[in-house]
């Protein structure tokens, strides 16, 4: 995704495996396309874990934050029986935007199977107007992550 060529973006990252469920694929045993969306969703919820920033967190302080854009370029199939690798990145940017990108592995053969990016913004949660600056809960959360370029 085109976030990846700026060498300068401030990012952390996670990742996590797991294995291809039966019901996440299609006829042929190859995981359907749609679900890597869920894997970027469980990659998300690890990631939060992880760093600290769950769902919850936001909700709790008063936000929302669907998402507006989502990208996913298929390299090459995964199939039921073979593992997942998931390495998300979230890119610090100047906006009051939630930017990551994904890679996918066939953690079973190692080969890169999809890349993906997500933009997620921030409403407020009783009246549903976007922000448009960072939540200031949110930006003491981004002084304490140790970035790496």
């Amino acid at each position: 995704m085109s976030i990846e060529n700026s060498t300068h973006i401030k990012y952390i990252t996670a990742e996590m495996t797991m294995a291809v469920r039966f019901s996440e694929t299609d006829a042929m045993g190859v995981v359907w396309h749609g679900n890597y969306l869920k894997f970027f969703e469980d990659a998300r919820e690890f990631f939060g874990t992880v760093y600290q920033l769950e769902y919850l967190d936001f909700y709790r302080n008063g936000y929302f934050t669907p998402i507006v854009r989502s990208e996913i370029e298929h390299k090459a199939p995964i199939h039921y029986g073979e593992k997942v690798k998931i390495i998300i990145k979230f890119h610090f940017n100047n906006a009051a935007k939630l930017i990551f990108t994904y890679e996918v592995f066939n953690a079973t053969t190692g080969q890169l199977a999809a890349e993906g990016k997500t933009v997620q913004v921030f409403l407020e949660k009783e009246n549903r107007t976007l922000e448009l600056i960072k939540p200031s809960f949110f930006m003491e959360w981004e002084n304490k992550q140790s970035w790496r370029v």
